[in-house]
């Protein structure tokens, strides 16, 4: 083990010092070789009677009929144009250039680029100095607290519209979470245990049903296959409570299955209006087990108390969970900027601010927005109705477009039932962007934002819910020089089929300029070498 952990540093190093060597003999290497192929043509030039060829092809150029120059340009054109529309859909596919891509793929290592997994090590501080990131990813995807039910809820919306709103990766997600949850010691599965790890793996939903009751008739008492029946085949929230019910009875001491079980239990109420109800049981299931925040029930819990309209109990859970120490999410910094402007916004008005500027509760207030919208710069538009809301996915990533997403879904009705809060949240929110540094390398109260974010989306989304993007891209080089020179090749063709005879002659006095031109400068060149 020893000699194996030894020799990884020198081969690495001896690696990285080729890479070095090679970035910096590059520019040397391409003068040397451009003088060497001067020096060969000076030398080569009686024998293999240069002079005699350039004059041959000028001769030939001379010859040359516009109908030549018309097919030459038009055809350039025409790739151009196809190289252009294939470097759009690329760009509105993937939001980033094809040729770019691959350039920075397999050319800049060669060339001693600098690694981007490298690059992103680190972050900027304050003051300016390096600090290492957290090592948890940044585009790490989490379980959505507040996820649907599939039988009573995504099933329903599929039936009406044709559309499915969930993605095969975020069920694949769902799928691997459902095995570790309920079957994770695969050492001593039982038979029933056995045919659900394979149900949650299948594709079809029929194929999950009828898993989950080939389990029950192999052993009456096996929770998880409730569980399955609850959330898939379920057509109402009523018959799912009951089938968790019935999961609860049977569950025993497995802890995974009796936190899922309560919870879902809790959400049932929450949905049937008991919410007094499903407050409880989050409090209870919080003091239960307080090691399994990772789980996010508070955000739950949050959900509730504002629909309660709880103010002062949403403010107490805040003071726990939206720590500098913790995780963030939209749920945290949102709803801390609901509360802080539902105290002023009933009485806030642009112009009489603009007159005697903001007061302390409402310059808190415009912090705490601009603070929301620095860590999830997507949520305004849904909030503000300016971009249509769809059912949230069963996983979102935290500052992307599917956190925003599952935010409105479920909160968009408390921010419309403080009054003004809407109205302060559209004059405030854009400037936000104004705080932040540019580039957006440096963050200004979060980390940076991950540049991974649209990527992650799109796989979590479905296809026809146009993902948001932070920030904005600028079309890449290789699409605007592809339109330009599609452009002037056209206009070169047209040209030259409306105007044979002058752009003949332009065509042929441009080449013959080049030939000379090449011939003086190699001889140049090769007499000063």
């Amino acid at each position: 083990m020893e000699d194996t952990t030894g020799s990884n540093p020198q081969s690495l190093g001896f690696t990285e010092k080729l890479r070095s060597w090679l970035s910096w003999s590059w520019t040397y290497v391409c003068f040397i070789w451009f003088g060497m192929v001067l020096i060969m043509i000076y030398v080569l030039w009686s024998p293999l009677k240069l002079q005699e060829t350039l004059t041959s092809a000028s001769v030939f150029l001379n010859t040359l009929t516009p109908k030549f120059y018309v097919a030459l340009t038009g055809t350039s054109s025409l790739i151009s144009g196809l190289i252009l529309i294939f470097e759009w859909w690329y760009f509105r596919k993937y939001g980033t250039s094809f040729i770019e891509q691959v350039s920075v793929s397999h050319l800049r290592p060669l060339l001693g680029g600098v690694e981007s997994s490298s690059a992103t090590g680190l972050f900027s501080s304050v003051n300016g100095e390096a600090e290492p990131r957290p090592s948890v990813s940044e585009c790490k995807v989490w379980r959505n607290p507040l996820n649907l039910f599939r039988g009573a809820e995504y099933n329903r919306y599929t039936w009406v519209t044709g559309k499915e709103p969930l993605t095969y990766y975020d069920m694949n997600l769902s799928a691997q979470d459902h095995q570790t949850f309920f079957t994770g010691d695969t050492q001593q599965l039982r038979p029933e245990d056995a045919v659900m790890q394979k149900a949650w793996r299948e594709r079809n939903p029929q194929a999950r049903i009828r898993a989950a009751y080939q389990a029950i008739e192999m052993n009456h008492e096996c929770a998880a296959a409730y569980v399955l029946l609850a959330e898939e085949e379920a057509t109402t929230i009523t018959e799912a409570e009951r089938l968790f019910k019935k999961a609860l009875s049977i569950a025993g001491k497995d802890i995974n299955l009796l936190v899922y079980i309560k919870r879902r239990l809790a959400m049932c109420a929450r949905k049937l209006g008991r919410i007094k109800e499903a407050v409880k049981m989050m409090r209870d299931l919080m003091k239960e087990f307080p090691l399994l925040g990772m789980l996010n029930i508070h955000e739950n819990l949050l959900e509730a108390l504002l629909e309660l309209q709880a103010y002062a109990d949403v403010q107490a859970v805040l003071a726990k969970y939206d720590d500098i120490s913790l995780p963030k999410s939209a749920t945290i910094c949102y709803t801390s900027a609901l509360l802080k402007a539902r105290a002023v916004s009933d009485k806030f008005s642009p112009e009489a601010a603009s007159r005697r500027g903001l007061s302390t509760a409402e310059m808190n207030a415009v912090e705490a927005i601009h603070r929301a919208v620095e860590f999830n710069p997507h949520v305004p538009k849904y909030l503000l109705e300016m971009k249509s809301l769809i059912l949230p996915p069963e996983h979102i990533l935290k500052r992307g477009d599917s956190e925003a997403v599952a935010y409105a879904f479920f909160h968009l009705q408390h921010w419309k039932r403080a009054e003004g809060a809407l109205n302060l949240l559209h004059c405030t929110w854009e400037g936000t962007f104004r705080i932040i540094p540019y580039p957006l390398e440096k963050g200004h109260l979060f980390y940076p934002y991950p540049g991974c974010t649209e990527t992650a989306d799109r796989e979590l989304l479905p296809s026809f819910h146009e993902v948001s993007v932070y920030p904005k891209k600028e079309l890449p080089f290789f699409i605007l020089f592809t339109a330009g020179l599609c452009s002037f090749t056209a206009m070169l063709a047209m040209l030259t089929h409306q105007f044979p005879e002058l752009m003949g002659v332009f065509a042929k006095a441009r080449a013959s300029h080049l030939s000379q031109t090449c011939i003086l400068n190699a001889l140049l060149y090769a007499y000063l070498f």
